[in-house]
């Protein structure tokens, strides 16, 4: 039950819900009966049924009663094999997986009708014109915002890929059945077709065997952008364009990115050793190589779609542009053609067609199939792969390409080169490599010609057809090129014939647009080719920028390593000023600091090669460099001073300036302490010369800078977390706004209220005034990613969402607090939230065994979730844990300790100094606190004291159980002082939906619950028994389905 599933519960229709459910239940059933007979069955049903009953009596008030029926469950389900508890355990957790496919079918389903749905941009547009926002105001604003979702690789998403799938494919099965016009014998195979998506789930392994590489996960997350991103994007923007026009009389600008997309998937390098430099080139390469694909499918769309023969003059001058270039390519070949066949004694025609040979390419109908790689899932609507098939070599984490049904490419052209006499020499190298290439490419070339068109024919052809076909011409180009540099072999091309940039590749369609329009033709213009525009623009041709991370720690060493060389003493010991003077100097000079034959470290060699990367691949791929654990102005300089470096260095042995822009370079301030420094960090920083100049020349005078969620809350609690980051933002904005430079903050936001979620919305709107100035930065992590962005149609919602709430906080700012001693209040909670947190977290001896033994946090390594560790290092304390599994360990027990501890004590003392009038006040005027709480209130109803204290008297030694009732009382508290200060009667009281969905999960979660701890008192008595890992494993999956969240 995490914050999706409180963005679920106010867009949900639960008469038709329930239905649904009735039906997918009914299914499973069926299937069970089937793949596991009647006596598990029976199991299934009774404990079902007992659990409903408890649940039922504990909302009646007859707690006693329901306390024994949970106890005879609990007995009943530790008598139980291990067979059958794995079996049970299964059951229980594909039942919720199915509940919440069916929550966001419904989302999706009544987020289709607009006019319905709160937050759309039609309705806020209209809010703000009533408002008084002039018409010319908010057009303006809304096409010149900029918003990014940056997706991570952060390991919170538990389902295997494939079951992923296999779950969209039900909610398209869902989507079909809400057809009113389905026949009898339709609604009979739609029935056959669930009965076999179910059945097929329950027959594929839950279980990650293996951990995913960070290519694995760029992969995954690419396959975002195919799947759902790629469809919803056109239709969002074409819904902010229509909203655009009825409010102010124009449509959104063609080129308008008011949402684009980054990644620190194969980027993200903080305490993950698997990304080196060689990963991220790779996963950049590929996602080019994507993009390409997927803009060859749609140019061949739009040729077989513009068939018509008037178009301006400008295009006209193009068309013969690429007409006279084709004479002169044509008679260029045949003379290569001839030279060709001597030297080889060619006199037949190969044996096999080269693929696509049997199709016409003027028609939409030649079937472009995908030539980039789907995640292992067979299915109907996945493509198989014919021209290429893209593999990663897991034992050098090499990505390669290679033809189906041939050996590969570099092995092809290895054993042709050993065949050929060996140059001395790499210019010898080069010009056998290039032979080979231009052989290898030559007879795929000619059958091409001869299905395109004769050079008289042309003339006839739609101009569009032609600009189209020149278009895919150097997309083919582009993807060959991207070939050759992953292999690492030298491009043969003309910089003319491929594109490098998204404006290159924008400019002839948009020539095709104006002429479209100029001619008449401005319902086919605003068509297939406004939205293959608008793709070009939000995905350029990279679809997702890649940052970059790393710790500010690992910088140090590297210009530590690099003074010793140098004799210039151990950086690490200068302090501050020294480290700021030196580093400004050296930014200062020309040449470069770091010599070729430096001899380092492999950890700092890392370092050096991923800037290196940088340098080559630029700003054209990679958004930001993110320095994590920032805590000083030199951290920044340290990197700006790498990369310079690098720069040099590519420039110096490629004889020209590195072609890509630079890096932006962004302090991520995450600890409480660096929070409170940030504004001093910004000011420092802003007031060297250099380092001011360098923004406004290159980055437009825009200073980006992160702020964490995850370990500011594991660090002082949620309270104080929220408190902190709030006072951040607001220094970080004055210090930007002291020196006239522009701030876009970048929020690192979980998926759990522990680590920053909640309703998008909500979170956005309850930033301080003036942080949010039409731009924003977010990360969407694991699960979240998924649920937000996994179908079309709610992505489309949730793109909405983002929009008009950015919008909202820029045209009409949040309030800040009306009286000044609200913010002595809040000072005042957070100390004394703070002080019990750490008290109970840091200082309690007892809290780490307690900690270990309540839940499965040790376990949690097993799942495969995520390629990198679940600590930074390999001290067992709290403090290098990271906030995932931090979070995740206690979302498995119900008892989500890390969103309220601390919580109730601030809220309690300064209610008893005499404030809760105040409070009271503040709640419903100011919306920092007021989401503060309600994100509080949302946690707290959906944790269980009953389910929490079941794990402590089966799991936690006696002499610790103390412990485990007092903080069990904390959260008593922490609920009783929560609703006097909203004023609600029950938790959840200004959200019934959500409450209604909770409730109706616990007949399924509670089992799992009460099996997880028997499995885990099981476990640690025989940890070697793989089955009862897989066991434990599978209520793991089934919880998290269940609060549908990991951490």
């Amino acid at each position: 039950m995490t914050d999706i599933m409180d963005d679920i519960a106010e867009e949900i229709s639960f008469q038709s819900y329930e239905d649904d459910l009735r039906l997918l239940f009914s299914l499973l059933n069926d299937v069970l009966q089937r793949e596991v007979g009647a006596n598990i069955m029976a199991k299934v049903e009774h404990t079902r049924t007992l659990s409903q009953s408890a649940c039922l009596i504990r909302a009646a008030g007859i707690e006693n009663t329901a306390e024994l029926l949970e106890k005879q469950l609990a007995s009943e389900l530790s008598k139980m094999t291990l067979e059958e508890a794995l079996k049970l355990g299964r059951a229980f957790s594909h039942f919720l997986s199915l509940m919440g496919i069916a929550e966001n079918h419904h989302r999706s389903r009544k987020s289709k009708n607009v006019a319905q749905v709160s937050k759309s941009c039609d309705d806020t547009f209209n809010r703000l014109i009533q408002g008084g926002v002039s018409p010319d105001k908010l057009y303006d604003t809304m096409c010149n915002q900029e918003v990014e979702i940056v997706l991570t690789a952060h390991p919170t998403q538990i389902n295997r890929r494939t079951l992923q799938y296999k779950h969209i494919r039900i909610s398209h099965l869902l989507e079909v059945n809400d057809r009113k016009d389905l026949t009898q014998e339709d609604q009979d195979g739609l029935i056959e077709d669930l009965v076999r998506e179910i059945t097929s789930i329950w027959q594929t392994d839950e279980l990650r065997r293996h951990k995913p590489t960070p290519v694995d996960e760029a992969r995954s997350g690419l396959n975002y952008i195919e799947q759902s991103l790629w469809k919803a994007i056109p239709q969002y923007l074409r819904r902010v364009s229509n909203a655009l026009k009825k409010h102010t009389g124009k449509p959104l600008r063609l080129t308008s990115t008011p949402i684009k997309f980054g990644s620190w998937m194969g980027g993200d390098r903080d305490g993950n050793p698997n990304v080196t430099a060689k990963v991220t080139k790779d996963v950049c390469l590929l996602s080019r190589w994507m993009a390409i694909d997927l803009y060859t499918l749609e140019v061949d769309n739009l040729r077989f779609e513009l068939s018509m023969n008037q178009c301006s003059d400008r295009l006209s001058k193009l068309v013969h542009e690429i007409l006279r270039k084709e004479y002169s390519e044509e008679d260029r070949h045949e003379k290569i053609n001839q030279i060709m066949n001597k030297a080889h004694n060619v006199h037949g025609l190969p044996l096999q067609l080269p693929e696509g040979a049997d199709s016409p390419s003027h028609t939409e109908c030649n079937n472009v199939e995908s030539h980039y790689p789907q995640l292992d899932v067979p299915g109907s609507e996945f493509k198989p792969l014919k021209e290429v098939i893209l593999y990663l070599a897991t034992d050098t984490h090499t990505l390669k390409f290679r033809s189906t049904g041939s050996k590969s490419t570099s092995s092809s052209i290895s054993s042709q080169t050993a065949k050929s006499p060996q140059p001395n020499t790499l210019k010898g190298t080069l010009i056998i490599q290039r032979k080979m290439l231009a052989e290898s490419q030559a007879g795929k070339a000619s059958f091409q010609r001869l299905l395109e068109p004769k050079m008289a024919q042309k003339s006839a052809i739609s101009p569009y057809r032609i600009v189209l076909g020149d278009v895919k011409d150097k997309l083919r180009n582009t993807r060959r090129r991207l070939e050759q540099l992953l292999e690492g072999h030298p491009c043969d091309l003309d910089p003319c014939d491929y594109y490098d940039t998204p404006n290159q590749l924008l400019q002839p369609l948009l020539l095709c647009y104006e002429s479209l329009q100029s001619c008449g033709s401005g319902i086919l213009a605003n068509g297939r080719l406004a939205d293959l525009i608008r793709r070009v623009s939000v995905f350029g041709m990279v679809l997702m920028k890649l940052d970059l991370r790393q710790e500010s720690g690992r910088h140090s060493e590297t210009i530590d390593a690099v003074t010793n060389y140098l004799g210039m003493g151990k950086y690490s010991e200068w302090d501050e000023a020294k480290k700021l003077e030196f580093l400004s100097k050296e930014l200062k000079g020309k040449r470069p600091l770091i010599p070729p034959t430096i001899d380092v470290s492999p950890e700092v060699k890392e370092v050096l090669d991923t800037f290196r990367v940088a340098a080559e691949l630029g700003s054209d791929s990679l958004g930001a460099y993110v320095i994590s654990m920032a805590s000083n102005a030199s951290d920044v300089l340290a990197v700006e001073l790498l990369q310079k470096d690098a720069r040099l260095a590519v420039a110096g042995e490629q004889g020209r300036p590195c072609v890509g822009g630079i890096l932006r370079v962004v302090p991520l301030f995450e600890t409480v302490a660096d929070l409170r420094g940030a504004g001093s960090v910004i000011r420092r920083l802003l007031s060297i010369d250099w380092y001011r100049d360098h923004i406004i020349k290159n980055h437009n005078g825009h200073q980006e800078v992160m702020v964490g969620y995850s370990d500011s809350g594991k660090d002082a609690g949620r309270f104080t977390a929220a408190w902190e980051l709030y006072k951040a933002q607001e220094d970080v904005v004055a210090a930007c706004k002291e020196y006239g430079i522009k701030v876009t903050l970048f929020h690192g936001r979980g998926g759990s209220i522990g680590r920053g979620g909640g309703p998008t919305h909500l979170a956005i709107q309850s930033q301080p005034p003036g942080s949010v100035m039409g731009t924003l930065r977010s990360t969407e992590q694991g699960e979240m990613v998924q649920a937000k962005f996994g179908l079309p149609q709610i992505a489309v919602r949730q793109l909405e969402v983002y929009t008009t709430a950015v919008l909202l906080a820029t045209l009409r700012p949040p309030k800040p607090p009306r009286d000044e001693n609200w913010r002595t209040l809040m000072e005042e909670i957070s100390k004394i939230s703070s002080k019990n947190y750490r008290s109970t977290v840091y200082e309690n001896p007892e809290f780490l065994t307690y900690f270990q033994e309540a839940t499965p946090q040790a376990e949690l390594g097993n799942l495969n979730i995520g390629s990198r560790p679940t600590r930074r290092k390999t001290s067992l304390g709290i403090d290098h844990l990271r906030a995932i599994p931090w979070i995740f360990a206690w979302t498995q027990t119900r008892f989500v300790l890390p969103a309220w501890l601390g919580v109730g004590a601030g809220l309690k003392g300064v209610c008893e100094q005499g404030h809760t009038e105040e409070l009271k006040a503040a709640y419903k005027e100011w919306p920092f606190f007021q989401s503060t709480l309600d994100l509080i209130e949302m946690v707290l109803g959906k944790a269980d004291v009953p389910i929490v204290k079941h794990y402590d008297e089966v799991l936690v030694s006696e002499s610790r159980r103390g412990l485990g009732d007092q903080l069990r009382n904390d959260l008593l508290t922490t609920e009783n002082y929560v609703l006097v200060v909203t004023g609600h009667e029950k938790l959840s009281d200004n959200n019934k939906s959500l409450r209604m969905l909770i409730e109706s999960r616990l007949p399924y979660l509670n089992p799992l619950n009460m099996l997880q701890v028997e499995i885990l008192r099981r476990l640690r008595n025989d940890t070697e028994n793989h089955k009862l890992r897989d066991a434990l494993l599978i209520t793991i999956n089934g919880i998290a389905a269940g609060m549908r969240n990991t951490g």
